[in-house]
């Protein structure tokens, strides 16, 4: 073999070898999840260039060939690699932004330990399922079947708002490991248990398909098609659109259905916008219509904010009123949180919309909430989300005119959180006043979490009570080792 032949056996290579070894760029800063862009498709891999002319040996053409497609088929494993990986990580992202309102509501427990709030069962259980759903889908998505059959049979148990999802994920697994008997036997459950559930659609397709063997070139020719539909796409929608709904209506799998929907959803194509809306609408399983939301809601369309009230109206489904909250949080719309705040009758949903309205200073608003609440609960559930919103004045309010002795306590506590010399003053001053011995106690509690030596050596020197002026002095007495002012106080003491 010549110099130049193997020069040209090295060029070849490497360029089959271009898209899986290209290192990654680095990575941008991580925008908030509900406004996080769903993910361009992984571009594909370039065609074979023809082989140099003066290459006229068969032999060395055959050989030169046969490297070439090793190099091709391990940029092609790479790419299933990076498809899985990608899978796991929107996976993970959803996640978040469903739990995102137990997270932050956990968090106020943690910085008020008197917070009555409390994380039932039901919530705990909830989002068990989700975890579990979620790593199904993840297993699914890097083609680990067992995984996968495991995931969704636990999160099946639960008999939570995703069991019926579960079942029919299952069952594909299961297709997939070639236990078309307990396939169908999942399918059988899911419409024995949920014969209302919009996954008996999916679940007909895929019975369809129970009876065909399962080849390895399956997978393959799936990504094949999407390949060529988002082609056709771009140089034909017209023609393009109709494929690309089949997709949406067969047993393909979860990412294939997710990048057909991406697809439409990236055209600026009416017709194709129309397909997303529609889905988005309810005309798709329950994962494809939350999928729809987000694709709806990044296009910033003109009246999204309407189709996105009307789906939220109109649906019964707890993940897809979930995922209209996220768009309305995506777009800062303080508005429709308020309104759901207002009308919302799930606990639940009512307090994601509070939670939210809290995440995006939306201060003003959860007030005027707060104005209308006839509850010490619900009262209380919208001071919680306060930490990072909270008006010094109206919590002062709160603190000084609510009847309920927790409110007060709460909203101490709140303002405690925001470290202001003027509200520190405030509360020293409420101290003197105040009669109930909790609340003074809240109060040495907020000032000392403070570290407000100052504040404290003023209340002490002026307390009539010997039980609390000692419980004040301990307080300072904690402080001394970084304070002066403390240990000077303390020195005076022993005079």
């Amino acid at each position: 073999m010549t110099y130049r032949t193997l020069l040209s056996i090295a060029a070849l290579q490497a360029g089959a070898l271009a898209f899986a070894q290209a290192p990654a760029p680095p990575a941008p800063p991580e925008p908030p999840a509900a406004a996080r862009p769903a993910p361009a498709p992984l571009p594909a891999i370039a065609p074979l260039p023809p082989l140099p002319p003066d290459l006229d040996s068969l032999d060395i053409q055959v050989d030169i060939q046969e490297k070439v497609e090793a190099a091709r088929a391990q940029a092609e494993a790479m790419r299933g690699d990076l498809e899985a990986r990608r899978g796991e990580l929107e996976a993970a992202r959803d996640m978040a932004m469903r739990n995102a309102p137990d997270l932050a509501r956990l968090k106020g427990l943690a910085l008020a330990p008197q917070i009555s709030t409390r994380i039932n069962a039901r919530t705990f259980g909830q989002m068990n399922e989700d975890r579990l759903y979620q790593r199904g889908q993840s297993a699914l998505d890097g083609k680990r079947w067992d995984d996968a059959i495991d995931a969704f049979t636990q999160a099946a148990a639960k008999g939570g708002p995703r069991a019926d999802g579960a079942l029919y994920w299952k069952a594909y697994a299961l297709r997939k490991v070639g236990k078309n008997s307990e396939a169908m036997a999942a399918i059988a459950e899911l419409r024995k248990t949920y014969p209302a559930s919009r996954w008996l659609d999916d679940a007909k397709a895929l019975e369809l398909d129970l009876g065909k063997p399962v080849s390895p070139e399956a997978e393959t020719d799936e990504e094949l098609k999407l390949l060529a539909l988002n082609g056709i796409m771009m140089s034909d929608p017209e023609r393009a659109i109709p494929l690309v709904e089949s997709q949406l209506k067969s047993s393909a799998s979860p990412r294939v259905k997710r990048n057909a929907l991406f697809v439409l959803a990236q055209s600026g194509n009416p017709k194709a916008q129309a397909v997303v809306e529609q889905i988005a609408r309810g005309g798709g399983n329950p994962d494809l219509q939350v999928k729809a939301i987000q694709y709806l809601n990044e296009r910033r369309r003109a009246n999204a904010g309407q189709i996105l009230q009307e789906i939220y109206s109109s649906s019964n489904d707890v993940e897809v009123k979930r995922a209209v909250l996220n768009a309305y949080v995506s777009n800062r719309d303080k508005d429709r949180l308020l309104a759901v705040a207002k009308s919302e009758k799930s606990p639940e949903l009512r307090g994601m919309a509070i939670s939210y309205l809290g995440g995006v200073q939306g201060g003003a608003e959860l007030w005027q909430l707060y104005a209308s609440e006839t509850t010490s609960e619900g009262k209380e559930q919208i001071l919680s989300r306060m930490w990072g919103s909270g008006n010094a004045d109206k919590l002062l309010e709160v603190a000084r005119t609510e009847k309920d002795p927790k409110l007060r306590r709460l909203a101490i506590q709140i303002l405690a959180s925001q470290k202001d010399a003027n509200t520190s003053g405030a509360l020293a001053q409420m101290y003197q006043t105040e009669q109930d011995p909790q609340i003074k106690n809240t109060i040495l509690d907020s000032l000392y979490g403070q570290r407000n030596a100052t504040a404290l050596i003023s209340l002490a020197r002026a307390e009539k009570d010997s039980k609390m002026k000692l419980r004040i002095v301990e307080r300072i007495s904690n402080l001394a080792s970084r304070n002066k002012d403390a240990a000077s106080y303390l020195e005076e003491l022993l005079k």
